[in-house]
């Protein structure tokens, strides 16, 4: 059972690197978990998805006021951009940098349009990092606490 839950786990990773959705900096992070942090891969991701999410709220609500700062929304795109790298959300990553440079020209379309991508980006990795805590607890099923 947790040889077949760890081959689903593997293929989805690969999967995930095949897509370009992360990157090297992943797999340090993946190299980084070890007996004395086994939850640190898990605990990296999930604290990524709820920054993620946050930041994305707020960028969209930067955006809704009639008066865009838009050095405001660059900051929340910087801290976006941050946490994405520090992660290997490599395709979420690179959106920033595109978002950024809209952020400069002061464009609320490009910034819009961009928001949309990043969600789309965000929230499709999102899933993934779901599915793939959600067989990481499976295989942590598999052995019992001694």
């Amino acid at each position: 059972m947790a040889a077949a839950l760890t081959n689903q786990l593997n293929a989805l990773v690969n999967n995930m690197f095949a897509m370009g959705l992360l990157d090297d900096q992943f797999q340090q992070l993946q190299i980084l978990q070890d007996s004395s942090a086994p939850d640190f891969v898990s605990e990296v991701v999930t604290l990524f998805c709820d920054d993620g999410e946050r930041i994305i709220c707020e960028i969209a609500r930067q955006l809704e006021k009639p008066n865009v700062d838009f050095d405001r929304v660059d900051s929340y795109v910087h801290q976006l951009k941050g946490s994405s790298a520090s992660v290997g959300a490599q395709k979420v990553k690179n959106t920033c940098i595109q978002f950024r440079e809209f952020c400069q020209q002061k464009s609320r379309d490009g910034c819009l349009k961009t928001l949309d991508l990043v969600r789309t980006e965000f929230y499709d990795l999102r899933s993934r990092f779901q599915a793939m805590l959600q067989l990481e607890q499976q295989i942590q099923a598999c052995y019992p606490k001694h």
